[in-house]
């Protein structure tokens, strides 16, 4: 299936979600919806820009005059989508109303799916113009087709896993006694680049005891003899699609206290890992891991979920949570990265993302997950 097949079989697939929910258009954004149906990775600006899409008319996709050349790059193999652009002088939202007024006529109500993500002025300026129609989120028809995720996906997201490892495979170059987290970050930031990425999305360097600290920024402490090291970074690809893992270092022997929950850690990522398959539920792969690191006494320092989706945004559908009883399926991928924290001392976490296959699971991060101690 070619690029441009694929984003049509997206794009039909919207369609038929809206028929199958009983509303009558999707309005779409700059942003991740905007990139999985078009192509399009437009610059969310003050200026509209917005994918119309009926649900038995004819797409749109209304672009400031400014943009029209970038998106008609982006769409040049997308003839079926029409590109309107507006003028500085001329109002976008009027410009989308009439689209929808054509395309929705009638005597009843009309209901139009908005991405999650619009900006509230958005929102607001399109209620103000078309005080007839209901508005409701268009995650309940986008959020099922983007969690299940194309052979042609899988594929990228193993891309960017094998980019992210080869990042974490030279991180002797870089971490090392004597340096600051803000030193070494920047190196990484510098290698996700080089191997492979278009963008860095995040780089978490947390040395000691910022280590217990989740989402720690980086900082100038200076990297010590006997430190342990959380490193979590990503980034995303050309092709939009994004990687994250993390690896725990130690610089030299670790805390004896550190060896001991590490392990624990450790086996707690393995079986998560070995349970997801089709079938069972995305809270079920929490609860294999949690179950492990509380019955050794650290279910309090495991203080979030097990995973998040992946895919066109780091975070999205489904949550590897407590609570989310979505079934998993074939083609549906989310990081498993479970992490024990203990306040003022040191933590630990070890992330790979995975994906369901038709029998079970393959990991796309590759690298050892044992703890790597470097030279102090």
């Amino acid at each position: 299936m070619t690029a441009h097949d694929d984003l049509a079989f997206r794009m039909y697939q919207a369609r038929r979600g809206l028929l199958q929910a009983g509303f009558d258009a999707l309005l779409v954004t700059p942003g991740a919806d905007l990139r999985y149906l078009t192509g399009y990775d437009a610059l969310p600006l003050e200026r509209l820009t917005c994918l119309v899409l009926p649900a038995g008319g004819e797409p749109h996709l209304v672009v400031p005059a400014l943009e029209e050349p970038s998106a008609r790059a982006a769409l040049v193999s997308w003839p079926a989508i029409r590109i309107l652009p507006w003028q500085e002088t001329e109002d976008p939202v009027a410009l989308v109303a009439g689209i929808l007024g054509t395309a929705t006529a009638g005597s009843r109500a009309v209901t139009i799916a908005l991405d999650d993500h619009m900006w509230a002025e958005r929102v607001l300026a399109f209620r103000a113009a078309m005080p007839q129609a209901q508005q409701v989120l268009a995650g309940q028809v986008l959020r099922p087709l983007r969690m299940r995720k194309s052979p042609a996906e899988v594929q990228e997201l193993r891309n960017a896993g094998a980019a992210i490892d080869r990042v974490h495979a030279r991180m002797a170059e870089w971490l090392r006694v004597g340096r600051t987290e803000r030193e070494v970050g920047r190196d990484i930031s510098d290698a996700i680049i080089s191997e492979g990425h278009a963008r860095v999305d995040f780089v978490i360097v947390a040395s000691g005891p910022n280590g217990a600290s989740p989402h720690a920024e980086v900082s100038d402490r200076v990297v010590e003899a006997g430190d342990t090291v959380v490193v979590d970074i990503g980034g995303t690809t050309e092709a939009g699609y994004c990687s994250d893992e993390t690896r725990t270092y130690s610089l030299g022997a670790p805390p004896a206290e550190f060896s001991d929950y590490y392990g624990v850690l450790l086996s707690a990522q393995l079986a998560a890992c070995e349970h997801a398959r089709p079938g069972v539920t995305a809270e079920s792969v929490d609860a294999v891991g949690r179950d492990l690191i509380t019955a050794a006494g650290y279910g309090e320092a495991f203080i979030h979920r097990t995973g998040h989706g992946i895919g066109l945004e780091t975070h999205e559908e489904p949550y590897i949570v407590a609570g989310n009883r979505t079934v998993l399926e074939p083609g549906m991928t989310f990081s498993i990265e479970p992490g024990i924290y203990l306040t003022g001392r040191h933590g630990a976490r070890i992330e790979d993302i995975v994906a369901i296959t038709e029998d079970g699971s393959e990991r796309l991060n590759l690298r050892p997950r044992d703890l790597a101690v470097l030279p102090a």
